[in-house]
C-alpha cells in the first residue's frame, strides 16, 4: 500500500467507504471514509480507528508502516462505533496499550465493548509526549456526544478533530486541495467561428459536503461550536491542518473554519426554501404560485417536494436560507404524514434565525396547516403567515398564493442575517 503522511511521522492508517450510501440516517452518494491516525516516535499512538467492518483494512495499513503490537497507545475521541468499532481488534494485537480517552468516553466504551482494558482518562489541558512529539487533548462535549474530544499535535499544529469539520466523501486523494470538479467551459470564436472547449478545475465538491454534514449532524450545537472555536484560539491553538474523521484533511483550515463560524452564528443569504407534499396537487399548485411571487420579487428560492428529494438534501440548503415555507394537504384532520416526518427530522436539529410560513388545502375537513402550525409553535418557531385553501386554489386563492410568495420576499430583503 501507499504510505500517506500528513507530516514526518503522522501517517493516515484511515479506510475508504466506496459504498456507503447511508449514515445517520442521510444519504451519502459519494460515499465516505473512516479516518485513524498513526504517529511514530519514541512511543507509538495511534488515534481513533474505523468501522469494525473495515478492521483488517487498518491493521495491514498498519503493518505497512511498523508492527501494530508495538502501539503503546490508542487515542479514542469519540465513543461512536464508526471511530471505535476496530478497538477490539486493534487490542487483540497492541495487547500492551493503553487507551486514552475522557471520563465519558471510557463510561461508553465500557458500556459497548465490556473490555478489560487499561484506560487513562483525560481532560482539556491534558498532555502524552511520545518523545519528540505532545499529543494535547481538548475536551469537546456534545460534539457531537457527550464523551467526544480533540486531540492536538503540538509541534505539528495539526487538530485531529473526530467528527467536527469532517465530510462524507469518498475518493483516492486525502487532502482538501486535490479534490476539484472538472467544468468544461465553451467559447466561440469569432474568427474562425469554431466552438473550443476550456477547462478548468472548481473546488466546491468538499465544502457541498462539509456543509451537508454540518447541517445534518452539527447544527443543534451551533452555539457551542462557535464557543469551542473561541477555546481553541484561547488555548493558543494553531492549526496548520485540520485531520477530522471523516473526509478529506484540511490543509487549508481557515476556509472551513470561516464556514463553522458563518453557519454557528446562524448566518444566512437571500433564500428562501419552499418545501411541500402534495395529494391531489392542491398543495403544489400553491406552491408553484408562491415561489412565482418570489422570483418576481427578485429573491433566489428552490422548491423541494418531500417524496421526491432526499430530506438531508433539502436540510443542507435550510443551512443558509433565511425563510422556509411549509405546504402540506390535509390527511386525516392533520398534515400529511411525510411532513410530519420531515418536520420533526428539521426542527430537532434546531435551525437557527429562519422565517417561517406555511400553506395548504384541505377537502371536507381541514387540520393539516393548523398541524404544521402547532408542531413549529411547540418548538419555538412562530410563522410569519399561513394560507390554507379549500379543495383546488381558485383564482382568488392565487393570487393570495403569489402575494404570500412576495411578502415573505420582501422580509427576506429586510431581514437577511450576516
Amino acid at each position: 500500500m501507499t504510505k500517506i503522511q500528513l507530516t514526518d511521522g503522522v501517517y493516515w492508517v484511515g479506510v475508504v467507504d466506496w459504498n456507503l450510501r447511508d449514515f445517520h440516517g442521510y444519504t451519502t452518494p459519494r460515499g465516505g471514509t473512516y479516518n485513524a491516525y498513526l504517529i511514530i516516535d519514541e512511543k507509538i499512538a495511534l488515534v481513533d480507528t474505523v468501522k469494525h467492518t473495515f478492521a483488517g483494512e487498518m491493521i495491514d495499513r498498519i503493518k505497512e508502516i511498523i508492527d501494530p503490537s508495538i502501539i503503546d497507545y490508542i487515542v479514542s475521541n469519540h465513543v461512536e462505533a464508526d471511530h471505535s468499532g476496530s478497538l477490539p481488534e486493534i487490542l487483540k494485537i497492541a495487547t500492551n496499550a493503553r487507551v486514552i480517552c475522557t471520563e465519558k468516553g471510557k463510561e461508553g466504551l465500557f458500556r459497548y465493548y465490556r473490555g478489560d482494558w487499561n484506560f487513562r482518562t483525560v481532560k482539556t489541558g491534558d498532555e502524552l509526549s511520545l518523545g519528540k512529539k505532545t499529543l494535547f487533548f481538548i475536551t469537546a462535549p456534545m460534539l457531537h456526544w457527550p464523551d467526544s474530544m480533540f486531540t492536538y499535535l503540538k509541534e505539528d499544529q495539526i487538530l485531529l478533530s473526530n467528527d467536527a469539520f469532517g465530510q462524507h466523501l469518498a475518493s483516492s486523494f486525502r487532502f482538501d486541495e486535490d479534490v476539484c470538479s472538472l467544468i468544461g467551459l465553451m467559447s466561440m470564436s469569432k474568427k474562425e467561428g469554431d466552438l473550443k472547449v476550456h477547462q478548468r478545475y472548481e473546488c466546491d465538491t468538499i465544502m457541498d459536503e462539509a456543509a451537508k454534514y454540518y447541517a445534518n449532524i452539527l447544527m443543534p450545537f451551533g452555539g457551542i461550536i462557535f464557543k469551542k472555536i473561541e477555546e481553541l484560539k484561547t488555548l493558543g491553538i494553531e492549526m496548520k491542518m485540520i485531520a477530522p474523521s471523516h473526509g478529506m484533511i484540511w490543509k487549508n483550515p481557515e476556509k472551513i473554519i470561516g464556514a463553522y463560524l458563518a453557519w454557528s452564528g446562524g448566518t444566512s443569504k437571500q433564500k428562501v426554501l419552499v418545501i411541500y407534499d402534495t395529494m391531489w396537487n392542491s398543495t403544489e399548485i400553491m406552491a408553484g404560485e408562491i415561489v412565482r411571487g418570489i422570483v418576481d420579487s427578485g429573491v433566489e428560492v428552490s422548491l423541494f417536494h418531500l417524496r421526491k428529494t432526499e430530506w438531508s438534501e433539502i436540510v443542507k440548503e435550510v443551512l443558509e436560507a433565511r425563510a422556509i415555507l411549509i405546504g402540506t394537504p390535509t390527511l386525516n384532520n392533520s398534515m400529511f404524514p411525510t411532513v410530519g416526518g420531515f418536520l420533526t427530522y428539521l426542527l430537532g436539529l434546531k435551525p437557527k434565525n429562519k422565517l417561517w410560513a406555511t400553506f395548504g388545502s384541505y377537502g371536507w375537513a381541514g387540520g393539516g396547516v393548523k398541524g404544521v402550525n402547532e408542531k413549529l409553535s411547540s418548538s419555538g418557531y412562530e410563522p410569519v403567515d399561513s394560507l390554507e385553501v379549500n379543495f383546488r386554489p381558485d383564482e382568488a386563492d392565487m393570487a393570495k398564493c403569489y402575494a404570500l410568495g412576495q411578502k415573505i420576499a420582501s422580509l427576506v430583503k429586510t431581514n437577511v442575517t450576516a
